[in-house]
């Protein structure tokens, strides 16, 4: 039997095939930026949308249900006029909060070098092709 090395090789298969649907789940950018948001408390959708840069109504939608159907974000609807609804990180959410927020500082401190790679790369392989 061949061993392959790296992290895959610790699970097994049913463990990979649910590793990655959260990874795909939470590496999304739009649940990284999201998740990251909530860091602070509860927050209403309106404020969501403000506070992350590009984000349509739809896909913000989209995946708040998806981080809720995973108890990684609540929802919380207060009767009142008008309507009021709030979401923030469960104590499940908030365990993911170091790792996410970790990666998107991660990003903007690598930006710059990421850029230049990507750049030498396309120029690169535009030349031949």
């Amino acid at each position: 039997m061949r061993r392959v090395p790296g992290p895959c090789a610790r699970w097994g298969d049913q463990d990979a095939d649910f590793i990655r649907e959260v990874l795909d789940m939470v590496g999304d950018k739009w649940s990284v930026l999201i998740i990251g948001t909530l860091a602070e408390g509860p927050i209403r959708y309106s404020d969501l949308t403000a506070a992350i840069p590009g984000i349509s109504q739809r896909m913000l939608t989209l995946t708040l249900k998806h981080l809720r159907r995973s108890g990684l974000v609540t929802r919380t609807a207060y009767a009142e006029v008008p309507p009021r609804v709030e979401y923030a990180l469960p104590p499940l959410g908030a365990s993911l909060l170091d790792t996410v927020l970790a990666l998107a500082a991660w990003s903007a401190d690598h930006q710059a070098e990421i850029r230049h790679h990507q750049a030498t790369f396309d120029a690169t392989t535009a030349r031949n092709d």
